[in-house]
Order: C-alpha cells, then structure tokens, then sequence
C-alpha cells in the first residue's frame, strides 16, 4: 500500500504542483513535517538499547564505510555514464545520492522482519543520520566542486532541521515513550505521511521547474536500471563483506539493510540547501527514484530471509 500511495503522490504532483503561495505552504509544511519525523526517531531510541547497540562497533564501522565510502566509490566508478547514459545533472545527481545517509525507520523495520539485530539497526541507522549532516555536505562538496555550498552557515541550518528535533526527542522521551508505544501504528503513519508530503513536494517543485520534461522515458528507463544495478551491487557487496569478516546472521542481515540505503527525508532537505531549491529538483531525481526501487527490494528480501 505505501507504495501505491507514493506512486499516486507523484502522480498528484504532476497534474496538481504547488505553486506560488501553495509551494510555501509545503515548504514550511515539509520542514514541519521533517522535523516532527527525526523528533519520533530521538524520542522513540532508549537509552539502554541505544547503548546495547553502539557497542557493536565493528558493525557500525562497516555500515558507515558501505553509506560514505562503498556507494561514492562505486558512483565514481561509473564516471562513464555521464554524457553517453545519463545527463550530467542526472550523473551528479547520483553521485548526491552515493553521499546521502541511511533511512531510520525502514532500516529498523525491514531488519526487525528478517530476524536482524535490531538494537544495533537502532543505533547504526540514526549514528549515520547523524554523520550524514557533517559527511553529507563535507563529501557532496568534495565530489560536486563548486555545485555544493560547504559552509558553517550551510551546516548550522541543516543541523536545526536534523539534528536538534532528534535531541529534543530525545530528552522528552522520559515523559512521552509509553505514549509512542500505545500509539505505535498510528505513528507509522506519520511517518509515512510525512515521507509522502517530502515527494510531493519535491516532485511539484521538479515539475514547476520544468524538470521532467528534461528527462526523455529512454533517459528515465536507463536511470532506473542503473540504480537497480547499483542497489543490487551494494546488497551483493554488503552481505560478502557481512560473511567475509565473520559476523552471525543477525548481524549480517542489520548490515545489508542499513548499509543499503538511502535516506530521501535526510537527502531532500539538505540537497536544498546546499545546491538551492531549482538545482535540486532534477538533482534529486536519482535518489527519488532509488527511494522506491529500495523500498519494494528490501520488502521482498525482509520477508524472504523472515520466513
């Protein structure tokens, strides 16, 4: 069902955009919604099982190296798709995604469902969040030259859309935890809300822009079989290391689902404010699009290795 409702938010997009005063709505609305979603995520992590899961180390070291060093490399390596394959703002921009940290919630979810160490999943999942508003912004500048603005003003920004919600979840989670976990689906439906309300807004801004009509259905289908090959090569990759250094099958499993995304609540915002509102919108396109392919994988695989 997620799916189908992330496919008709963007169909919502296309023929409804906001524009003018709707776009600031859901700007404002967005930034609100972000930061009610990484408020849940600070506010829902025990203390206890955040510690049980940070001192697995070795794990969170492979998880990091896949997010910030595996998918730039692989990005990097695929420099020849830029021109002959994909359009230089489409291979920028999957070069953008390689640097995007991990989601939160779906990682936890889909290593839950296949039998994974959860309370490393927990940590893993928000400590690359967390990297991800220095790392993000410190690697996109380094890959992308001039495109990316790096700067303290840049950072600063991002952490109060990131980073303070979380803490401030964080410190009310003495008095609202048992409340979230009375109220657990219905919050999973706010993150999905608020999931959804990101895409709408970032596709209407694509689509005021005049984003979509750059990109041809030839270009489209060749950008979405050059994500599922990536995907396919970090899962593969991911899992090889997972066995290679000896770690047991929770373990391997937390690896492969943290360290196989890509975060599109994180990605969006920061993209729009290192690169500005119009250059985002096609720049995001790639991890837009990787978003869905992730998410239907994942599901499959979660239920295949739960089973």
């Amino acid at each position: 069902m997620y799916i189908l409702a992330l496919v008709a938010t963007v169909g919502v997009a296309a023929l409804l955009p906001a524009r003018g005063p709707a776009a600031t709505v859901a700007s404002v609305a967005t930034a609100v919604a972000i930061g009610a979603l990484f408020f849940l995520y600070g506010a829902r992590i025990a203390p206890r099982a955040a510690w049980e899961g940070a001192r697995h180390w070795r794990l969170h070291g492979v998880v990091l190296l896949s997010t910030f060093v595996l998918f730039p490399l692989l990005a990097l390596g695929a420099r020849w798709l830029d021109g002959p394959v994909l359009t230089p703002a489409l291979y920028d921009g999957l070069v953008y995604l390689s640097v995007v940290p991990s989601t939160v919630q779906t990682s936890i979810a889909f290593t839950a469902l296949a039998g994974g160490n959860v309370p490393a999943a927990v940590f893993s999942a928000s400590f690359s969040n967390l990297a991800g508003v220095l790392l993000t912004p410190l690697l996109a500048a380094a890959l992308l030259g001039g495109g990316a603005i790096f700067s303290a003003g840049s950072l600063v920004e991002i952490a109060a859309q990131l980073v303070l919600p979380f803490a401030a979840g964080q410190a009310a989670r003495p008095w609202i935890a048992g409340w979230l976990e009375r109220h657990s689906r219905l919050l999973g439906y706010a993150d999905r809300g608020a999931i959804l309300l990101i895409v709408y807004t970032a596709f209407s801004a694509g689509m005021v822009a005049g984003v979509w009509r750059q990109i041809s259905p030839a270009r489209l289908a060749v950008l979405l079989a050059v994500l599922a090959v990536l995907l396919a090569l970090v899962l593969g990759l991911t899992w090889l290391a997972g066995r290679l250094l000896g770690f047991d099958r929770a373990d391997r499993v937390t690896i492969v689902f943290c360290g196989s995304k890509k975060s599109m609540a994180t990605g969006l915002p920061m993209a729009a404010v290192m690169f500005g509102p119009a250059a985002a919108a096609i720049l995001v396109v790639p991890l837009m699009l990787f978003h869905q392919i992730q998410l239907v994988v994942c599901a499959i695989l979660a239920r295949r290795w739960g089973r």
